[in-house]
Formats: C-alpha cells, structure tokens, sequence
C-alpha cells in the first residue's frame, strides 16, 4: 500500500539533494489519519468510544455525520476525498440497514470498519445492521467490528495504521 501522507518522500527536484532529503524521512506530518461518520447525531454517543480510543493512542481524527440515504453525494464526495485529505482509515457506524459503511468503501479504497448500532427499532439487538455490514458484496470490502463495539472499531484502526 502507498503512503498516504502528503510528503512521503521529498519532491522531485530536491531528490538530487540528500542532505534536504533526508530531513523528509524525520517530518512528522500532523495531517487527520482516521475518519470516524455516522447516519445521524443520534448515534454519536455510540460513536464516542472510537474518538477517545483515537484520542487516548494521541491518534488524530474527525467526526462527522453524513446519511448514505439521505445524502449520498456528500457520503461519496467525503470517502473519494479522504486519502487526499490525509486518512488511512475510515470507521462508519450504521444501524438498521446499515448502508453508510459500505457506500464509504464504494467510493474509496481506504480501509473501512464498519460499526454495526443498535436503535430502538433495531431487530434481534443489532443482529439487522450486522448482518447488513458483514454481508458486503464481492469487491466492496468492509471489516466489521461487534454491535456498538465502536471503541474495539479504534483499536483495529490503529493496528491497521500501525500506531
């Protein structure tokens, strides 16, 4: 996989210099690495644990919230333009059906980590997002952590981005 930094290597015209070079290896870059987005305000709280997982790890991140039904060309919009912006991963928590975290990983090849909620009209305690997020059709991939295991949804992130 390609680093997905801004400046993973030193710009061309200063690749014949190495001592400029070599300073790009040591630049930390403080760009966003993990996107955490959800259907609706009300699933914040169960989104919470993610962002103070991220946070506790010193792990830079940002929420929003995006309806894969109600406003699909702004769920695309925000998954194509994710690596440009500097994430590695995306968490999407959904519940019921459940489509935002694989209309994400439709428009992006970013990981994503689908977080399956449950609402009060939820079937079985979840069992109807969970199904909907593991059972993502061939070359739509999507991890799926337990029923509102967003914190556990963080951990992965950050194993798959090494930190």
């Amino acid at each position: 996989m390609t680093d997905p930094r801004p400046f993973p290597s030193p710009p061309p015209e200063l690749g014949d210099r190495p001592e400029i070079a070599g300073e790009f290896d040591e630049l930390e870059v403080d760009a966003l690495r993990v996107g955490i987005v959800m259907g609706s305000k009300s699933d914040i709280p169960a989104l919470e644990p993610a962002g103070r997982e991220l946070d506790e790890r010193g792990i830079r991140h940002e929420t929003r919230v995006m309806s894969a039904h109600r406003d699909p060309d702004v769920v695309a919009d925000y998954a194509r333009n994710a690596r440009m912006r500097g994430l590695q991963v995306i968490i999407a928590g959904a519940g019921l059906a459940a489509a935002l975290p694989g209309v994400v990983a439709a428009h992006t090849d970013l990981p994503v980590i689908g977080v399956p909620l449950v609402s009060a009209t939820s079937v079985a305690g979840g069992l109807d997002a969970l199904l909907a997020i593991a059972q993502m059709p061939p070359g739509v991939p999507v991890a799926c952590v337990g029923v509102n295991a967003a914190r556990n949804a963080a951990v992965l992130a950050a194993r798959i981005i090494g930190a």
